[in-house]
Formats: C-alpha cells, sequence, structure tokens
C-alpha cells in the first residue's frame, strides 16, 4: 500500500466523501462500519473479506450498503435492548 494512501482516506473522510460499507446484522444485532476507502471500487475489492469475518460470527442475517459519507468513532454499533 502507498505510503499516501492512509492521509489520503483520512482527508476524503474529513470532507465525507470516503466510501464505507454499512454492515447490519440481525441475532444479534449489530452495525459495523467498513472503511474509509478513497473508491467504491477499492471498498469492494475489499468487502468481501470483511464480510466473510461477519459471517464467521454466525449472525441469523448479514446486509449491507455502501455509502459515501463521513464516519468516526465507533465504528461497531451494538443494539441496546
Amino acid at each position: 500500500m502507498s505510503p499516501l494512501i492512509r492521509p489520503l482516506r483520512s482527508i476524503a473522510n474529513g470532507f465525507g466523501v470516503a466510501w464505507w460499507a454499512r454492515v447490519q446484522t440481525t441475532g444479534p444485532d449489530v452495525t459495523y462500519w467498513f472503511g474509509p476507502f478513497i473508491t467504491r471500487r477499492g471498498l469492494e475489492q475489499e468487502l468481501s473479506s470483511f464480510l466473510d469475518d461477519i459471517a464467521s460470527e454466525q449472525p441469523g442475517s448479514v446486509s449491507h450498503s455502501l455509502v459515501r459519507t463521513r464516519r468516526s468513532e465507533p465504528l461497531t454499533i451494538a443494539a441496546e435492548g
């Protein structure tokens, strides 16, 4: 990975133009944010390994959407209840 990628991702995220995957699971009810990425293509290339990792935890269901946004911590949000 180029040494410029990390700062570029940070800048893109700061301006709200970075690509993120919002992954939601049920059983347990959790929202995961995966990113930031400079391009949608870059996110799509890395997303399958992230989804595989989540699937290994055997949630009831998994859905995801790709969004351009600005995110900060927390990147994992469990539903309370």
